[in-house]
């Protein structure tokens, strides 16, 4: 008598498979309508890094436009990880989404008026970050919620980093067509109703009601509890800190894209948009060969690896002055980023308790949008002086360092952080074999 398969067994590769998280109803429904939003959002930070240039011819207002779009999310995150603890995050993700599709069709409506200038610009995009500063931790930590098996969040992870460089990988090559045939104002209108599928997934969602987590105390207080308890262990910190030195030191490149893609390699804005999509296939792949492993053993050792590989790619695209070269180039790049994110992001999902989840997602998201603007204002000045090329060799340099001080860190991070693994199930083999040595009287640090 042969056993049946369950449907989701049967529909989404297995208890195993690299698709086992899409098992989950709401994941699915999720993954979709975030993947059209995601391809919009791709379409707009192409086509508004575009028209800054084009208005500007000034590396540094590509940074100060990107500072404003992200320093929100650095002076707003601690306490936004209070309000994510706090709030029912399906509710509070209807809101966000909504507020950026008006923030698009606003942009959009400006261009199209030919009423834009650096100045509106600005004023938009500090709303836009203020915006993610909510948006980002609520979503992290709601992945928990939607995962009816605990034990396929690290794939539900990795499929969101799937899902986001996927967009990355269509939304920049939509937008270099779209900004050549119709302009930029178009492009911002499609961002604007790419969202209407992300919020009709949210509320075809079937989620238990919100739960508070203890007694709630005052703001201020719930917020340094989250700061000693993230930073307070040292996993917790060790990883936050490296994605914050990556985050300032090399994520700027993206920043400075355009100036590679006009004045290095003498392109136009499809040029821009090529350099972005071999972005997102390296990225595409990094995120599904994390999709298919089948635990997070060994994740850890590629924190550094990757922060490493990142680096090193960034150094051999400064020096490139071939398209087929930077295109290879920016692949890696991409697949060592996502491969470093999505890791990172993981282990601090997997590790974090449910009370302080949002607030330790709201420290990750601190440090790697947070401290972006900070990235990309220093980056913009320092290009205008030293130029492009230089700036982002010097970040890949600085991301060597970094990954090799937390390579020193690892062997003491993995000690603390396999007892909790253990205690929660997240590595069921780990799990049976601490039972079974349990039973024949075996003490657990010998497993």
């Amino acid at each position: 008598m042969t056993a049946t398969r369950s449907p989701a067994r049967r529909s989404w590769g297995g208890a195993t498979g690299p698709l086992r998280a899409l098992g989950s109803r709401n994941y699915r429904l999720y993954f979709a309508g975030q993947g059209i939003s995601l391809i919009g959002t791709w379409i707009q930070s192409i086509a508004l890094s575009w028209l800054v240039y084009s208005l500007t011819h000034s590396a540094f207002l590509l940074g100060l436009v990107g500072f404003s779009a992200q320093i929100a999310t650095f002076v707003f995150a601690p306490l936004a990880g209070v309000v994510v603890d706090r709030l029912p995050k399906r509710r509070t993700l209807v809101a966000t989404q909504s507020l950026f599709g008006l923030q698009a069709l606003v942009l959009g409506l400006l261009v199209l008026g030919h009423l834009i200038t650096v100045g509106e610009i600005i004023v938009l995009s500090t709303f836009l970050g203020m915006l993610n500063a909510l948006d980002m931790p609520t979503r992290q930590a709601f992945v928990v919620e939607m995962i009816e098996d605990r034990a396929h969040l690290p794939n539900a992870i990795a499929l969101n980093s799937s899902m986001f460089n996927g967009a990355r990988l269509l939304g920049p090559a939509i937008a270099g067509v779209l900004i050549a045939a119709v302009g930029e104002g178009v492009c911002f209108l499609i961002n604007a109703a790419s969202y209407l599928a992300v919020i009709a997934a949210l509320l075809a969602m079937r989620v238990p009601p919100h739960r508070a987590h203890g007694e709630r105390r005052r703001v201020l207080h719930e917020m340094r509890e989250g700061f000693e308890y993230t930073f307070g262990f040292a996993p917790l910190r060790w990883i936050i800190l490296l994605i914050s030195v990556v985050s300032f030191a090399a994520m700027p490149y993206a920043t400075l894209m355009p100036i590679f893609a006009s004045q290095v390699l003498h392109g136009t804005a499809r040029t821009l948009g090529f350099l972005a999509g071999a972005t997102g296939v390296g990225a595409l792949v990094g995120a599904f060969i994390l999709a298919s492993r089948r635990s997070v053993i060994g994740l850890g050792r590629w924190i550094p690896i990757a922060a490493a590989g990142f680096g090193a790619a960034l150094i051999g695209f400064s020096y490139s002055r071939s398209l087929a070269a930077s295109l290879a180039l920016l692949a890696l790049v991409g697949f060592t980023m996502i491969t470093h994110m999505a890791a990172s992001n993981t282990l601090l999902q997997t590790i974090a308790d449910d009370q302080h989840r949002g607030r330790v997602m709201s420290f990750y998201i601190m440090g790697f949008v947070g401290l972006a603007p900070f990235g990309s204002l220093a980056g913009g000045a320092l290009a205008s002086r030293i130029g492009a090329q230089h700036t982002v060799m010097l970040g890949g340099v600085i991301c060597l360092i970094g990954a090799a001080v937390f390579a020193r860190k690892l062997q003491a991070i993995r000690d603390l952080v396999r007892p909790i693994y253990r205690q929660r199930g997240i590595i069921p083999e780990v799990t049976a074999a601490v039972q079974a040595a349990a039973r024949l009287g075996a003490p657990p640090d010998k497993i």
